[in-house]
C-alpha cells in the first residue's frame, strides 16, 4: 500500500481513492491494459494527478488488487487449517477461480504477478508455498493425483481466464485432479 495516504489533504485523498475505485472498475471490465489517461478521465482528475499518486501502472495495479491478493492468502490459510486436505485443495481452486472469473483485471494481475513489486512478490511466494503444502497434504492423503504439481495452478488459472461458466469448468478440473 502507498505510504503517507493518511497524511494527504482531504481533497487529495478523495482524488486518490477515486482513482483506485475507477481503476478497479475499469480493470475488472477491460483488463489491466486500460490506458492511464482513460483512468484519469473516468476518475475526473488530470493525468498529472494520477501519476503523482501512482507513478507507474504497476503501482496502481498493486494498490487496486492488494485486497484481493490478501484475500487469496486468507483462502490458502483457511484451506491449510482444514483437517481434510482434499476439501482444502478444492476450496482454494474454487474460490480463487471464482475471484478470477469475477474480475478480469485481477485475473491479469494474478497471471502476470508483477514479480518486480516487492509486496506482491512476497504475497505470491507465500501463497505458492502454502499451495505447495496443500498439494503435498492432499497427495499424501491419497486424494489428489500424484502427478499434479503446484505449478499446475497457473494452468488452472489460464484455463479459467475468460471462461463464461467458470464454476462448471472448475468442477470438471477437480474431477480430473482427484486420485483414481
Amino acid at each position: 500500500m502507498s505510504h503517507g495516504v493518511s497524511q494527504l489533504r482531504t481533497d487529495a485523498r478523495q482524488n486518490r481513492d477515486r482513482i483506485v475505485e475507477v481503476a478497479g472498475a475499469l480493470f475488472a471490465e477491460r483488463g489491466i491494459d486500460v490506458p492511464m489517461a482513460a483512468i484519469a478521465r473516468h476518475a475526473e482528475v488530470g493525468v498529472a494527478t494520477l501519476y503523482r499518486r501512482f507513478p507507474t501502472r504497476e503501482a496502481l495495479v498493486s494498490e487496486v488488487f492488494a485486497e484481493q491478493f490478501a484475500a487469496c492468502g486468507t483462502v490458502l490459510d483457511d484451506a491449510l487449517k482444514d483437517p481434510d486436505p482434499w476439501r482444502g485443495f478444492c476450496t482454494v481452486i474454487r474460490r480463487v477461480c471464482a475471484m478470477q472469473a469475477a474480475d478480469r483485471g485481477f485475473s491479469a494481475a494474478v497471471l502476470e504477478a508483477f514479480p518486480h513489486l516487492v509486496d506482491l512478490e512476497h504475497e505470491l511466494q507465500r501463497g505458492l508455498a502454502a499451495f505447495a503444502e496443500l498439494v503435498h497434504r492432499a497427495q499424501a492423503a491419497g486424494r489428489l493425483r500424484p502427478d499434479f504439481k503446484p505449478g499446475d495452478l497457473l494452468v488452472v488459472l489460464q484455463a479459467n481466464c475468460g471462461v463464461d461458466d467458470s464454476a462448471r469448468l472448475v468442477t470438471y478440473l477437480l474431477d480430473g485432479f482427484a486420485a483414481a
